[in-house]
């Protein structure tokens, strides 16, 4: 809906400031700007017109006296409700938007306002009379909410980058946020890559009076299973509740859309919402593309259906322009496509109803199943077990087929789940790479949540961890920052508290049934949809990366500048060759890394390796043989006649310094050579491996 930006404390010339962080979030809001400064606070907003479409429902609202101040972001869906109930009790309202119930409500019940709101939002409130600050973000982390307190002063607003503005901000990279990221693919917990820099997490609330912030939770979801009817009964108000909550969120004064994929959670929600326009992005790569089928269904159900094709160099080209929008890394190429579906639907709506969510509530990610496969392997011994992943994770190489299942079934549950995330470091790795080591740990982030859930199955367990973690910090934050990027409200109607309700109280059975999984919530879909749709299995967002970085094109991209080849020499020099475009120069840097020279290669010829050995001989692998350069004056060194025949315009495939003045040469079609540095001579090595019977191999 919008974006909103502010401060509480002094700084000069306040509402410059505040209008300069207000025009770093302008994408969230381009139809409209308001702001409220007086010498204690400032509250700045950027309005995307949705509800009340007049100028009335401009932000900053006020309550009938203007004692209290509000600044808005998300939508409240039982606004109507709470509307009539608040007048009634005398209230006032001058517009009729969502927005105003909040002002109203917090009048008539204070923090308890936020037990009552069924919706998205991120708002604070200012008590100009108390000089006391009020905040709330939704239950489930839709809308985002950042906040800092450094130099008297406490910042707040809906993107990192509004606080680059005011003077009393501190730009420090936080360092500790790196560990985990590593891990998680995201930073895990209210920290952000910017120290000091903290995001409200989802069911809290703050009150910041005095210089001092105080903050509590109010909601926790809270999964009991103990729904006692039977499963066509559920798969029934699974129907009825999914029905009411995309009511709900279709109410807007604006035209609502829906993105459309061609799995059943959108096919759903597009169903259910009878919308006008469909909108789907894919790849030319087949296996990577759901255009067709969305297409297809989209025409079985007679609704328009917008797809377009996101090329490669589209892909690649939006990069910076995407993290400048997400404000902090989050490693999940989704964002970018959903960067660019969210900019087709722009072009023609201000709304989209979106699936996220379904999974965490439902049972829907696949890995759901694994605590129910298995099970013979999971009866052997845990000791066993641990060894079996030890001995994969420190032997086996990465890549080779077994080894992240025996290093997952070599932990616990609470051990080895953290999130539906791909482990891209372990921690160890992640630890060796980090000076400063991974802190906080993996466990440090998820043993909390396990403790609350420590009587719950697997599953729900697994589903508790990543409504914290993988929903809050990936899911939700991707999709707002890139429907916001181009000023589009993402509404997720699964993410509703009438939906969470109803998921709570279903029993393991109707949630993931392996290898099925959203038992219940596909049984509910099949009354509408095709089984097709209903029962195809979860794909994510599939987007053709390890395609694409196979080709020389992409993975060599202008300005990523990949290290070739390189060595340290005696002289505490780093001689290096960049491998970009196959470079055909070296680079001789000294210890704090400043160019000396450059040696020039012929622009057919390209760098391999690059060696020195005992006698001070740098030794250059090229695409037409050997080099030899002198280490300490760089000059080049003349060879031997018979080296020099043994390795023109042939494939070295090593070259290896090693005991005293010798080399080991490996060169493709003749073998290994020893070389004798100091008396220059060369000499073949032939070694023999017996395989079969009188069959041998020549190296």
């Amino acid at each position: 809906m919008c974006g909103f930006a502010g401060f509480v404390g002094k700084v000069e010339d306040r509402e410059t400031v505040l209008v300069n962080m207000m025009d770093t979030i302008i994408h969230r809001g381009p139809d409209s700007a308001g702001k409220y400064v007086d010498e204690d606070a400032a509250l700045g907003f950027r309005r995307l017109s949705i509800i009340d479409l007049s100028s009335v429902g401009d932000q900053p609202l006020y309550n009938e006296d203007k004692s209290m101040v509000l600044v808005f972001n998300g939508e409240i869906y039982n606004y109507q409700e709470l509307r009539k109930e608040l007048i009634e009790a005398g209230h006032v309202f001058v517009s009729n938007t969502d927005s105003e119930t909040l002002i109203h409500g917090y009048e008539q019940w204070g923090e308890k306002l936020v037990d009552r709101l069924r919706g998205m939002y991120a708002f604070v409130i200012w008590d100009t009379k108390k000089k006391r600050l009020f905040g709330a973000r939704d239950i489930f982390g839709i809308k985002p909410f950042y906040y800092a307190q450094m130099n008297q002063t406490f910042l707040f607003a809906s993107e990192i980058k509004a606080f680059m503005e005011h003077p009393k901000f501190d730009k420090i990279f936080n360092e500790d946020a790196l560990g985990n990221y590593l891990s998680f693919q995201f930073v895990p917990t209210n920290e952000t890559f910017f120290k000091g820099v903290f995001c409200l997490q989802p069911g809290h609330y703050f009150i910041y009076e005095d210089g001092k912030m105080e903050i509590s939770r109010y909601f926790e979801p809270n999964f009991t299973g103990k729904y006692e009817k039977t499963f066509d009964e559920a798969a029934a108000e699974v129907e009825k509740v999914m029905k009411e909550s995309v009511e709900k969120h279709k109410i807007s004064d604006v035209e609502v859309a829906s993105y459309l994929s061609s799995g059943v959670d959108s096919s759903y929600l597009t169903y259910l919402g009878q919308v006008d326009h469909t909108f789907t992005v894919g790849f030319d790569e087949g296996e990577y593309s759901e255009i067709q089928d969305a297409k297809d269904f989209a025409e079985s159900i007679h609704m328009k259906n917008d797809a377009k094709v996101i090329t490669p160099d589209e892909y690649w080209d939006s990069l910076s322009d995407i993290q400048y929008y997400m404000d902090e890394p989050v490693a999940d190429p989704a964002a970018v496509a959903l960067y660019f579906l969210s900019k087709e639907a722009a072009k023609k709506v201000k709304v989209v109803l979106s699936g996220e969510g379904s999974d965490e509530l439902f049972g829907g990610y696949n890995i759901y199943c694994e605590p129910l496969e298995h099970t013979a392997f999971n009866k052997i011994p845990m000791p066993i077990r641990r060894f079996m992943g030890k001995f994969a994770e420190y032997c086996l190489p990465r890549g080779m087929k077994g080894r992240g299942f025996l290093m997952r079934h070599g932990k616990t549950l609470e051990e080895r789940y953290f999130a539906n995330a791909t482990n891209i470091f372990t921690e160890r790795e992640a630890a060796k790479i980090l000076k400063k080591g991974c802190r906080p740990g993996i466990q440090d982030v998820t043993k909390p949540l396990y403790n609350r859930v420590k009587d719950k199955d697997a599953v729900t367990k697994m589903q508790y961890v990543d409504l914290h973690l993988w929903l809050v910090h990936d899911i939700l934050m991707k999709g707002d920052k890139m429907g916001m990027a181009n000023s589009l409200e993402v509404r997720v109607p699964f993410l509703d508290r009438n939906v969470l309700e109803l998921a709570e109280s279903l029993p393991l059975q109707y949630k993931v049934q392996a290898p099925r999984t959203k038992v219940a919530l596909r049984a509910a879909a099949e009354r509408s949809i095709r089984n097709k749709t209903a029962e195809k299995k979860k794909l994510g967002f599939p987007i053709p990366i390890r395609v694409w970085l196979k080709e020389e094109k992409y993975y060599l991209q202008p300005g990523m500048s990949i290290v070739g080849a390189i060595t340290i020499s005696s002289q505490k020099q780093v001689w290096t060759a960049n491998a970009r475009h196959h470079a055909t120069d070296i680079y001789i840097l000294d210890r704090d890394l400043n160019l000396l020279r450059t040696l020039n290669g012929s622009k057919d010829t390209y760098i391999e390796s690059i060696v020195e050995d005992a006698s001070h001989h740098t030794w250059v692998t090229t695409s037409k043989g050997l080099l030899c350069y002198d280490a300490k004056t760089w000059e080049e060194l003349l060879l031997p006649t018979d080296f020099m025949e043994a390795t023109q315009n042939k494939k070295i495939h090593f070259v290896l310094p090693y005991w005293q003045n010798f080399l080991l040469i490996g060169i493709s079609g003749e073998g290994m050579y020893r070389y004798d540095v100091a008396r220059r001579v060369l000499t073949r090595i032939h070694v023999q491996q017996q395989l079969k019977g009188d069959r041998y191999v020549c190296f």
